[in-house]
């Protein structure tokens, strides 16, 4: 795997995906995104390696767009605009990067293996909790039970 760093763009193929974007035309870039987070969130069998990179950097997109988001990549990832993505991807999104880290997905299983596991780990959080926030713990009871 040609992975240099943790970041959703640092590695061959989700920079490879981040140039098939800037080379595809306007109109072509989202529903491109869209599927990529489609074929890593319905998963069928096993996740392949390169569909959960394409995943993630699709995912970190989408992040991106976020208000609390930051830009996805400036060195690896697309360098041309991305349009206003709708809504309904932050779901799909999230739905992917959970099939990224399940146990039936390789690149979960490559990382697992590597030095920086945590670190991979943390930025994948890091999209998913942008992208679906985690409720915070409830301090005072809303109703007398």
């Amino acid at each position: 795997m040609g992975t240099w760093d943790t970041g959703p763009f640092d590695n061959d193929t989700a920079a490879d995906f981040g140039g098939d974007l800037d080379e595809a035309a306007w109109e072509e870039r989202e529903p491109m995104i869209r599927g990529v987070l489609v074929r890593a969130a319905n998963l069928v069998d096993f996740l392949g390696i390169y569909d959960g990179e394409r995943a993630v950097a699709a995912a970190a997109l989408v992040v991106s767009q976020h208000p609390d988001g930051e830009p996805a990549c400036l060195s690896y990832g697309p360098s041309e605009p991305v349009p206003e993505l709708p809504a309904d991807l932050r779901t799909l999104a999230a739905e992917a990067l959970d099939q990224v880290v399940s146990d039936r997905s390789e690149l979960a299983e490559q990382w697992a293996e590597a030095a920086n596991w945590s670190k991979w780990r943390q930025e994948l959080t890091r999209l998913r909790d942008l992208l679906d926030p985690p409720i915070p713990p409830q301090e005072e009871a809303l109703f007398e039970i």
